[in-house]
């Protein structure tokens, strides 16, 4: 269980996010917390996107919150087997709103593009989702599906077949 009781900013804020998701549901996804005494920790359900190799899949991952949230980013984690540029072999997500906020040391990325305190669990699930459909490929945390997507992209929909199968079989288990 985390240090900082649910009563914190951050926590106060995490429960209303997750109401405001029960409540009003997004199109794409479902998130809940892992264990109802940590509101720091979300497992979350994303669907693969229509019109996308990943269409049909439940993909399960974990959303953690640090104390410091909203001032810091959570770090996502797929649970579930993915093959993207934009998700590593340990299944983190590596896009830009999930980077530390400020300029980036390596300059690709502008502080605009980073993490910004008005971030929800909301909008960083739906940008997920269209990371899903469009990867990024100037900075793949996963070299090899960026390079299998460009120069064999027949092969790259088999192996995100094999996961979206896989996600099935995990959800109706």
């Amino acid at each position: 269980m985390s240090n900082v009781p649910s009563s914190s900013i951050s926590g106060l804020l995490l429960s209303k996010q997750l109401r405001d998701l029960q409540r009003t549901p997004v199109e794409g996804f479902s998130a809940g917390l892992v264990s109802e005494i940590n509101i720091f920790a979300w497992e979350v359900l994303v669907m693969g996107p229509p019109d996308s190799p990943y269409e049909g899949g439940t993909f399960k991952a974990l959303l953690n919150f640090p104390q410091e949230y909203p001032t810091r980013p959570p770090k996502m984690r797929f649970v579930s087997e993915m093959w993207h540029p934009n998700i590593g072999p340990d299944g983190h997500v590596c896009i830009s709103i999930l980077h530390e906020p400020g300029n980036d040391s390596f300059g690709y990325e502008a502080a605009a593009e980073r993490w910004l305190p008005v971030h929800t669990v909301e909008t960083i699930l739906l940008s997920v989702i269209s990371m899903l459909t469009d990867p990024n490929f100037e900075s793949p945390a996963n070299i090899d599906a960026a390079k299998m997507y460009r120069q064999d992209p027949a092969e790259y929909k088999k192996r995100v077949a094999r996961c979206v199968r896989l996600s099935q079989e995990a959800f109706f288990e």
